[in-house]
C-alpha cells in the first residue's frame, strides 16, 4: 500500500470499506478493472473499444489514477508508433473476488434497482426501495 493511500486511509478515520471504495471510485475503474481481470493485458485502444462511451482523455485520467494506487501497471515499449500495455499488478488482481462479487449482484438486483429507480413516488427512498424491490 502507498503512501498516499496510507494518508488517505487516515484521512477517512481508518475505515477500511472507504479507502476501498475511494480507490475504486469514478464511473469506469470497476468496468476497466473487470476487462483486465478477463484479457490480462490490453493496450490503450482495446480498452476504448470495449468502452465506446469513453473518451481518451477519461480513460487516461482513471487509469493513471488506479496506476498510481498500485491496481494498474502500465508498460511502455520504446518503438514507433508508441505501444503501451495496461495490465494489473497483484493487488490489482486481488480485488478480483470484489468485481465478480458486484457483477453477481448486479445479474441478481439490476432490474429491481432499475424498477425502483423508474417508479421513485410508487416506492420508498434509498436503499429500502432497493432491499424490498429485491426480496
Amino acid at each position: 500500500m502507498t503512501q498516499d493511500t496510507k494518508a488517505a486511509m487516515s484521512d477517512l478515520g481508518g475505515c477500511q470499506i472507504e479507502a476501498t471504495l475511494q480507490l475504486l471510485d469514478g464511473k469506469w475503474k470497476g468496468v476497466i478493472l473487470h476487462h483486465l481481470l478477463k484479457d490480462e493485458v490490453l493496450r490503450f485502444n482495446e480498452i476504448v473499444k470495449r468502452l465506446p462511451s469513453i473518451t481518451h482523455r477519461m480513460l487516461s485520467k482513471q487509469l493513471r489514477e488506479m496506476e498510481v494506487a498500485g491496481l494498474v501497471a502500465r508498460t511502455v515499449y520504446p518503438v514507433v508508433p508508441p505501444r503501451v500495455d495496461y495490465s494489473l499488478t497483484p493487488l490489482g488482481r486481488s480485488l478480483e473476488p470484489v468485481i465478480q462479487a458486484l457483477g453477481r449482484w448486479g445479474q441478481e438486483n439490476l432490474v429491481a434497482v432499475e424498477g425502483a429507480a423508474l417508479k421513485p413516488s410508487e416506492s420508498p427512498n434509498g436503499s429500502a426501495a432497493i432491499m424490498r424491490s429485491a426480496a
